[in-house]
């Protein structure tokens, strides 16, 4: 166990060196002269003459390339300095401390938020636990919940509740009052997604052997409920530390539409400034962040185990059961309703200004006209390949990216917590600065950010799958390491993972959109459904439809790719998996020691 948390914390530790030296040579990926980058921003209305380069890279030490400039600030940072910002001119330290103070108090704010949404949709699941009564999943709340764009439900309260109903300031970063509507902002939807999994762990949890063993050894039924919510907070317990590192740098979007003063705002300003002091700092605090929460992560699912699980310690599988209609209707109605929209939708133009601004919907226009007179039924119609395909792509790749690290066991948990902690948008920019704005290059920095969440709970599930009994047996009966991995652990996990990765492809076409919108990957007029919504922001308060259309397709992908995943949980009914034991049965039903 110290060999792998030593391992563990090695990894989490160079892979923050690693973003540091990549944020660090950021303006020379770039392939823009760094010191025409800070004299843009410190006089813009001088022209970029080599006598004014040579004496802003005189002044900065530009020369020595970036190991020298970034060995100098290393110097300064061992002394307690962080440096010298080079556009202000001054002291990084005090800005970069607020700026992640501001973020850890949202941050702490929206995961109360996330954990009582999280409660609320697990509650279900927990009272037929008490009940003793067949589980069901969430249903369709999580997933909508999970589908909620932030920066959307941030826009539509800041109408809403702000200007309209004035009961709470717009913007601003003061008070407790300026706290509530962005933290409801970040933490419904954070909250949808961590329910949805618990949800989903409880139910298998309470059809494992030993919770009816437990039931006829007579445990009281508040007994039992603690050791399935146990058993399945452990298996959830690093999407949590995901969920909050994410929040605390992930936040630009909110950030931005309440004007908070946030980490996450700090370092997109200082790289699209070429800010280098001041981006190497963000992103060191920022690192530090994710190695403290993965490690407190760590503990925490240790302690909900109960240490190490050996092998043989958790009870096999239950047996599926039921006829899955429920999950194989919501698929039906989800893709039947896409469907419609792309036979009435594709045949239209998506470009062409043929209507008056903001039209209502009608019989002409069922989703009405944008800002600029364009069919919106024609524009999500179109955006629905454009959007879903490359999220698709990005979400299989990140199950098989995540399949692969997690095999590497704790080594894994380093570089997932680092890149889980990294911005989306500022992933968009070092990948820009690599490759140049595109689509494939948004594609990339999505990616950066998809495989974490999901390696983490790819892990989880290996550990699990190697702690069934039959596991233990399968050497003696001569099958080989290799045999065990690919026919019994691997396949294991790869169901639940397809699962966790559905409930991300919203979040996914999102974040290409939000890129796009940004300049760095796909760009307007395109009809994604991101960029849709971006485009339909400023005008939700007086023609909602513009941003409703787009949002009403999104949350139907979701729904149909949380159903789709959801067909593999068919079970019968409760009274034909009720267990019948026999005495050696009983003796040899293993309770996992999450439960004890």
């Amino acid at each position: 166990m110290r060999h792998s948390s030593a391992l563990g914390l090695v990894s989490r530790v160079l892979s923050g060196v690693v973003l540091l030296l990549v944020a660090g040579a950021l303006p020379w990926l770039s392939r823009l002269d760094p010191a025409a980058a800070v004299l843009r921003a410190r006089y813009a209305e001088l022209e970029p003459t080599p006598e004014a380069l040579a004496a802003i890279r005189q002044e900065l030490g530009l020369d020595g390339g970036p190991l020298a400039t970034s060995l100098r600030w290393w110097s300064g940072v061992l002394r307690g300095d962080l440096g010298t910002s080079w556009v202000s001119g001054g002291e990084i330290g005090p800005g970069v401390w607020h700026a992640l103070g501001a973020s850890a108090t949202l941050t702490l704010f929206a995961t109360v938020v996330a954990l009582v949404v999280a409660a609320a949709l697990v509650a279900p699941a927990a009272l037929r636990v008490l009940g003793d009564q067949p589980q069901r999943g969430s249903g369709p709340l999580g997933v909508a919940l999970t589908a909620l764009p932030e920066f959307l439900l941030a826009s539509a309260l800041l109408v809403v509740v702000a200007v309209q109903l004035q009961w709470l300031p717009p913007y601003g970063w003061t008070g407790l009052d300026t706290a509530v509507l962005p933290s409801l902002s970040l933490g419904i939807p954070a909250g949808g997604l961590l329910g949805r999994l618990l949800s989903d762990a409880v139910s298998g949890v309470a059809e494992e052997r030993w919770v009816n063993v437990w039931r006829l050894a007579g445990a009281p039924a508040r007994v039992i409920l603690a050791g399935v919510l146990r058993r399945a907070a452990a298996a959830v317990v690093d999407q949590l530390g995901l969920v909050f590192i994410g929040l605390l740098g992930g936040a630009v979007a909110v950030e931005q539409v309440f004007a908070i003063p946030g980490l996450g705002r700090y370092l997109l300003g200082s790289a699209n400034a070429q800010d280098l002091p001041a981006l190497q700092a963000g992103v060191l605090l920022m690192a530090l962040a994710a190695v403290l929460v993965g490690v407190l992560a760590s503990l925490a699912r240790r302690l909900l185990r109960g240490g190490p699980l050996p092998a043989g310690s958790l009870p096999p599988p239950p047996e599926a059961r039921g006829d899955g209609r429920a999950a194989r209707w919501t698929a039906a109605i989800a893709a039947g309703l896409l469907l419609a929209i792309l036979a009435f939708g594709l045949p239209r133009d998506p470009y062409t200004i043929a209507h008056a601004r903001l039209a209502p919907p009608s019989l002409e226009l069922p989703f009405g006209a944008d800002a600029s007179g364009r069919d919106l039924l024609a524009r999500v119609a179109h955006g629905t390949i454009g959007t879903l395909t490359p999220a698709f792509l990005i979400v299989l790749l990140a199950i098989v990216v995540g399949l692969l690290l997690a095999v590497l066991g704790e080594v894994a948990r380093g570089p997932a917590e680092i890149a889980n902690a990294t911005p989306p948008i500022l992933a968009g920019v070092i990948i820009a600065a690599l490759l140049g704005p595109s689509v494939g290059g948004a594609a990339l920095a999505v990616l950066w950010v998809t495989w974490p969440p999901l390696t983490t709970h790819a892990a989880a599930l290996i550990d699990e799958a190697l702690a069934l009994p039959h596991i233990r047996w399968l050497p003696l009966a001569g099958v080989t390491s290799l045999e065990i991995w690919l026919r019994h652990v691997l396949p294991a996990a790869v169901l639940p993972l397809l699962r966790h990765g559905m409930l991300r492809l919203p979040g996914v076409a999102l974040a290409l959109a939000a890129l796009g919108f940004l300049g760095l990957g796909a760009q307007p007029p395109l009809p994604e459904w991101g960029l849709l919504l971006s485009e339909g922001i400023d005008y939700v308060e007086r023609a909602p439809w513009t941003t409703v259309a787009p949002a009403i397709a999104l949350i139907l992908t979701s729904v149909f790719a949380v159903a789709l995943a959801g067909l593999r949980r068919t079970r019968r009914t409760r009274s034909a998996a009720a267990p019948r034991l026999t005495e050696r049965e009983d003796a040899e039903v293993s309770i996992p020691a999450a439960a004890v």
